[in-house]
């Protein structure tokens, strides 16, 4: 029996579980299990994976993507790139890290990324946070020719801006990478100004719990366009699941 595995901290909102256990049923896998390995501190991986001989490959959530390379043996291009890891494949007692989130977040945005911005708008995109999450967005803006700028409540260098800033910016893109807003805590949102929305941007939550966060109702009324991360999840975890396997 193959197991792969989510290590994170708290894992009471992952999908991925349910998303792998539903998957190995419909497709009729019966050789592979998925676990959920909640992880109090990254410092316990190696004990972790000596419990677990039989582990092939495991899925890195909050706080874990950038702190967990330090453990792996070898990056793959785009995780080196990102610095941020949400994917491992274990084999042979050697770990290779991977960034699936780069896959899932540009595939679900493809058809957006093809059209034009509209003349009221910048052709600059925010990225709400700057996690491992937020890094795998930058690649993809950075890879597209897309300007960007992180938004932080801290910013600690010249690409990061609070949000007391963002009250004169018409960006055409926004993204959340913050878990702001996630279940249970519904009736919160990252402190964007209202007057950052408009008609005919996009708005994207990361956070899927609930399927339409604070964020994007704030953003929707304003005019904009919004999706949340759901679609963005299913693809990382099918790109993670070819790693696996390949």
């Amino acid at each position: 029996m193959r197991r792969f595995a989510l290590i994170g901290w708290p894992l009471g909102h992952s999908f991925s579980g349910k998303y792998f256990s539903e998957k190995f049923l419909r497709d009729g896998i019966t050789d592979a299990r998925y676990d959920l390995m909640p992880l109090g501190d990254i410092a316990g991986l190696p004990g972790l994976l000596s419990g677990y001989p039989d582990l092939c490959g495991l899925n890195v959530t909050i706080p874990y993507k950038k702190s967990v390379i330090p453990f792996l043996d070898e990056l793959n291009d785009t995780a080196r790139e990102t610095g941020a890891v949400n994917c491992i494949r274990i084999r042979n007692g050697i770990m290779i890290g991977y960034n699936t989130d780069v896959t899932g977040f540009e595939n679900s945005l493809s058809e957006f990324f093809a059209q034009s911005v509209p003349d009221t708008l910048d052709h600059e995109a925010l990225v709400l946070g700057t996690g491992g999450a937020a890094a795998a967005v930058a690649y993809v803006l950075r890879k597209r020719g897309i300007p960007f700028r992180f938004v932080s409540r801290t910013p600690k260098n010249k690409d990061e801006i609070g949000y007391d800033s963002l009250n004169d910016l018409r960006p055409f893109l926004i993204v959340n990478t913050t878990p702001l807003g996630t279940w249970p805590d519904v009736d919160s949102m990252p402190p964007v100004p209202e007057s950052v929305f408009r008609q005919g941007q996009m708005v994207y939550d990361l956070v899927y719990n609930p399927a339409e966060t604070l964020l994007l109702r704030s953003a929707k009324f304003h005019g904009a366009k919004t999706a949340n991360g759901l679609e963005m999840l299913h693809l990382q975890a099918e790109a993670a699941w070819e790693i696996w396997n390949h």
